[in-house]
Order: C-alpha cells, then sequence, then structure tokens
C-alpha cells in the first residue's frame, strides 16, 4: 500500500519481499556482484536420532568449534571469492540464500561489506538467475566467478513493518516487476487485474499472430460483408441478412451516441 495508484512503475530488475537481516550490512550498493545459492550457513540437527557423549569439558569445546567450523569454512569460501573480484574497488557484493544464515556468518558476512538476504523464496531464486545472470548453486565447493550475476544497483527500501529488497540496472534482464502500489487493498486489487488482462491480450496476440480491433470496428467490418452479401440473396432470407447486419450496428451506435456524436456521421 502506498500513496497514490501513480506511483506503480515497472522495475527493469527485481523486488523481493525481505531484506537484509543485520543492522551493520549496507543499506544499499551500486556494480554489484549478485551470489544465488541453495546452502545452509547454520548449524542444523541431524535427520536421524543422534547424540554426542563427552567425558570433559575440553571434548566438549572441541566438539563445539568442531560444529562452528563447518559453517565459517562456508563463510569464508564467500569472503575469499567477494575478495578475488572485487578487490579493493567499490563495488558491491550481495548474497541471497535459499536456507538459512545463522547470526555468527552474518556477523563475519557484515564485516566483509556483503549483504546477505536469507531464506528466499523458490521463486525469486529463480527469477534472480534471469535477471542477473550467473548460476544458482547448491555447494561452495567449486565456486567460481562465472557464477555470480551482475546488477548496476541494489537497495532495501522499509515501508511500514515491511523491507523490500530492490535488484535493478541489470545488464539484459529476461525476468522484469511490475511494482504496484495503491491507497488501499481495493485499488491494488484493481490494478492488478488489469495488467493481468493487458499481459494476457498481448500475450494472445502474439501466440495467435492476428489482433481483433475494439470500438465497434469489428461489428461495421461485419455489417459492411453482410451489406455485400444479401445482394447474392433472393427471397425471404435477404431480410433476414438485412436484420442481422443492422443488429450489428447496435454497439457502435451506443458508443457514438456516448461519446455525443452524431450517429449518422459516426457510421
Amino acid at each position: 500500500e502506498h500513496k497514490t495508484e501513480m506511483d506503480t512503475k515497472l522495475v527493469k530488475g527485481l523486488v523481493m519481499d525481505h531484506g537484509a537481516r543485520h543492522p551493520d550490512m549496507p543499506k544499499k550498493v551500486t556494480d554489484a556482484f549478485i551470489l544465488t545459492c541453495n546452502v545452509s550457513l547454520e548449524y542444523e540437527k541431524s535427520e536421524v536420532n543422534s547424540g554426542f557423549f563427552y567425558k570433559s569439558a575440553a571434548e566438549r569445546e572441541k566438539l563445539v568449534k568442531a560444529e562452528r567450523a563447518f559453517c565459517d569454512d562456508k563463510v569464508q569460501q564467500i569472503i575469499d571469492l567477494k575478495r578475488a573480484v572485487v578487490g579493493d574497488s567499490d563495488k558491491g557484493f550481495v548474497v541471497v540464500n535459499q536456507k538459512g544464515v545463522d547470526p555468527n556468518s552474518l556477523d563475519a558476512l557484515a564485516r566483509e561489506g556483503i549483504v546477505a538476504l536469507r531464506r528466499a523464496k523458490r521463486r525469486n531464486m529463480e527469477r534472480i538467475v534471469l535477471a542477473c545472470g550467473g548460476t544458482a548453486v547448491n555447494s561452495f565447493d567449486d565456486l567460481k566467478p562465472e557464477h555470480l550475476g551482475h546488477a548496476g544497483l541494489f537497495y532495501e527500501h522499509v515501508l511500514g513493518d515491511d523491507k523490500y529488497s530492490f535488484i535493478e540496472e541489470c545488464d539484459n534482464p529476461q525476468s522484469v516487476t511490475i511494482l504496484i502500489k495503491g491507497p488501499n487493498k481495493h485499488t491494488i486489487t484493481q490494478i492488478k487485474d488489469a495488467v493481468r488482462d493487458g499481459l494476457r491480450a498481448v500475450k494472445n496476440a502474439i501466440d495467435d499472430q492476428k489482433v481483433v480491433p475494439g470500438a465497434g470496428a469489428f461489428e461495421i467490418a461485419i455489417y459492411k460483408a453482410l451489406e455485400e452479401y444479401k445482394n447474392e440473396v433472393r427471397g425471404k432470407c435477404r431480410l433476414g441478412v438485412e436484420a442481422f447486419a443492422e443488429a450489428m450496428l447496435i454497439i457502435p451506435k451506443c458508443l457514438a451516441q456516448n461519446a455525443g456524436m452524431m450517429l449518422r456521421n459516426a457510421l
């Protein structure tokens, strides 16, 4: 919801309905590399029932460090890639992860100036690759700069209690976003329905390779065709053709009358 529906616009990129989860992460970066991944950066419980037994506090500390190192190694791979592609320049680096990122990992990424979004929706993950390029990765074992996408601008926008992340100025976006704004839900629903109808009409025209004009043009074309055809008909059937042709003029007459035009001149 927004002040006016006139703020509705086309974003040549992607708008996601969530933002970064760390207060120290940048709210806006330019000339950014986009890493799309589906890798867990948090400690997860095992899928089977299991337990650990230790004899002393030292063994427990060793176990905790081993668990922490499992996530830290993945985070370090992201940081190493960021340093390799960005270097000392002012370029940004954004990580969009479909799985979770724990607070310790967020701290490490924030210290490097990396923006991290966690638990992104699957449909957004698929669209990021189409909009920014690159490849979605499921493992950091073979992470390369070729896997990264690129966007000219990434920023976070807060509206009420909700955070929105904008990825714009993509080089060759194959997926874009129509950002609908309005003063209330009713207006937003109306605009959404109108946009959907318009896009469907364009799609059908492209698929069928045909366009039917409106404003009564189709009905007048039928009327003219029937007027020519009635000369080939004899007997009472001719009266039926004339009646049907006259009926076709009802819609053009109504449109002309509602527009304040003279019926004879308009037709």
